[in-house]
């Protein structure tokens, strides 16, 4: 038992054969998987009576709406699963509902010049592609892409035709950009507020750290994408959406419309623990509020950017009481930020064996989840953020410590 335990604690055990064998394993069963899914859809109906892309189906039903001169309709859920259903020629399809900002149209309504099905591939594989880059630029190793396109969030997000990939891509291509092109930066930034809860938490790290031109750049970006987004839809597009966040809120979140197993919050394992939602939101800000006292401690500190970075994106995730399983892939940059750093300074115990769980646990989150009401995501993800400000205290001990006995 012992040297089980000296294993899991060292990391010996995860050498790179097996971190090739396990990737192109998984890598392989979801292909397969994915393969079988649509060959036994009914057109772009699977055989649950699910859209293939499920909630691609409400971006591309927007779009819709958007070229037919009725953008604001798709805040308005009667009228959104109405588009829905007349995407698929009035098949009776499940409601998936329209929560984004209004500047998210313009998306949604490129998309929908083409067919739904290229559509969906289009959507995923070009955001596919700019996640790959932007993890093959913060790792720049030979076996980067095949770990990060077996990464099982990537399936996730696939199978829901969403936009984890995107997100991911303009988070990592900000951190890489922040110190050479801060202006570059606070564009990506700014983009991110399509998704305007996985903001919460990058604004103080940047004043934490004075980023102040990168913040005057996101800045800048969402005053332009609110100002085109008026432009195109006029004022009352942001009255629309501001009613519907009432729905987003107490139907979808509140409710758990969406179910709890899917939201990978700790708000979410409160609701389905029994909690009233009042303790849920309770303890859903005491996690954000921690988290975001590490961050700022952190992007404070002389601590290495890959940490900073690392931190940055497992906090975004835990900051917000909405979050579901396909957004993991953003863990994709904290894994591959945590790993460069590992590799360049050597794993402390316990490290490896927290990345691999972070790697395989969008795998069996929702699952257990629903299974045993075991919030695997949730419990990872602070692990791997303890992981972190663990690494960096270290360091900083260790960095002392060196300093000390070369001053001697």
């Amino acid at each position: 038992m012992s040297g089980i335990r000296q294993q899991i604690e060292s990391g010996v055990w995860l050498t790179a054969e097996r971190i090739r064998v396990y990737s192109v394993i998984v890598l392989a069963v979801a292909v397969l998987a994915t393969a079988v899914w649509v060959a036994l859809a009914d057109g772009a109906i699977d055989r649950n009576g699910k859209p293939l892309g499920t909630d691609f189906s409400n971006v591309y039903a927007a779009g819709t709406l958007v070229w037919q001169g009725k953008a604001a309709d798709a805040y308005d859920p009667p009228l959104q699963h109405a588009a829905e259903i007349a995407v698929f020629g009035g098949r009776d399809v499940p409601f998936y509902g329209w929560h984004y900002p209004p500047f998210f149209l313009v998306i949604a309504a490129l998309v929908a010049t083409v067919p739904y099905l290229w559509g969906l591939v289009l959507w995923q594989l070009a955001s596919f592609i700019a996640y790959c880059a932007a993890t093959r630029a913060i790792l720049p190793r030979r076996e980067t892409l095949l770990v990060a396109s077996a990464f099982p969030a990537v399936f996730v997000n696939i199978g829901h035709g969403h936009n984890g990939f995107l997100t991911t891509a303009l988070l990592g291509g900000a951190l890489l950009q922040l110190h050479r092109r801060p202006w570059v930066a606070g564009v990506l930034i700014g983009l991110i507020a399509y998704k305007p809860q996985f903001g919460v938490l990058i604004p103080l790290a940047l004043m934490a750290g004075g980023y102040w031109r990168t913040m005057a750049g996101a800045a800048l970006t969402v005053m332009v994408l609110i100002a085109i987004s008026t432009m195109m839809f006029g004022t009352s597009i942001w009255q629309a959406f501001a009613d519907s966040t009432a729905f987003t809120r107490d139907v979808v979140l509140e409710q758990g419309g969406t179910g709890w197993p899917k939201i990978q919050s700790v708000f979410s394992a409160m609701r389905m623990w029994g909690a009233d939602v009042s303790f849920a939101y309770v303890a859903q800000g005491m996690l954000a509020l921690g988290v975001a006292l590490g961050l700022i401690w952190l992007w404070r500190s002389d601590a290495a950017f890959a940490l900073k970075a690392s931190a940055l994106a497992i906090g975004s995730l835990l900051a917000t009481p909405y979050v579901l399983d396909y957004d993991l892939v953003v863990l994709a940059i904290a894994i591959a930020w945590f790993a460069r750093h590992g590799l360049t300074h050597g794993f402390r115990d316990g490290e490896i064996s927290v990345l691999t769980l972070g790697w395989i646990m969008p795998l069996l989150a929702r699952s257990l989840a629903g299974a045993i009401h075991l919030p695997l995501g949730l419990m990872t993800m602070i692990a791997f953020y303890a992981i972190v400000i663990r690494r960096a205290v270290l360091d900083r001990r260790a960095l002392r410590h060196h300093d000390t006995l070369a001053a001697a």
